[in-house]
């Protein structure tokens, strides 16, 4: 996996010269998040650890996407997408909902489940195989729709 520290600074250096804004917060914002783990840790993040935080800030945004909408509130909810696609261009990309439900396919008949009762079982085999690939809420859907 590729570290995608890099091309985030490449990208805030192209924001900065072209005056875009939101875009160089939000770029900012995501580069502090890994110094402030590198810095909690002490120790140097690998790109595993990188995309593992871009993936939880992006789920951060996509859960503030739905509360804001549930509130009424379009104009955070806007500014929150806004920032999650900006994330989405550094995260590896993600498997469709197909080839989700593929892979829990062969995880159920691997593991022989049957019922809903069978779910850890399968979660816990799947989710490995698609770490960093896949949200992890998507995946819960769908093994729950074939189990059911």
């Amino acid at each position: 996996m590729e570290d995608p520290r890099p091309q985030i600074q490449t990208a805030l250096k192209d924001a900065m010269r072209n005056k875009d804004h939101a875009r160089r917060d939000t770029l900012r914002m995501l580069l502090n998040a890994v110094r402030q783990v590198e810095i909690d840790e002490r120790r140097e993040l690998s790109a595993e650890d990188v995309t593992a935080i871009l993936q939880k800030e992006a789920k951060r945004r996509r859960e503030s996407i739905d509360e804001y909408t549930k509130a009424g509130r379009e104009d955070l909810a806007a500014g929150e997408r806004a920032e999650l696609a900006i994330i989405e261009e550094f995260l590896p990309q993600q498997l469709s909902r197909e080839e989700i439900m593929r892979l829990a396919q062969e995880v159920v008949a691997q593991v022989g489940a049957s019922s809903p009762k069978d779910m850890g079982k399968v979660m816990g085999t799947l989710m490995p195989k698609v770490k960093g690939l896949a949200d992890g809420k998507l995946v819960n859907e769908v093994v729950r729709e074939l189990l059911s």
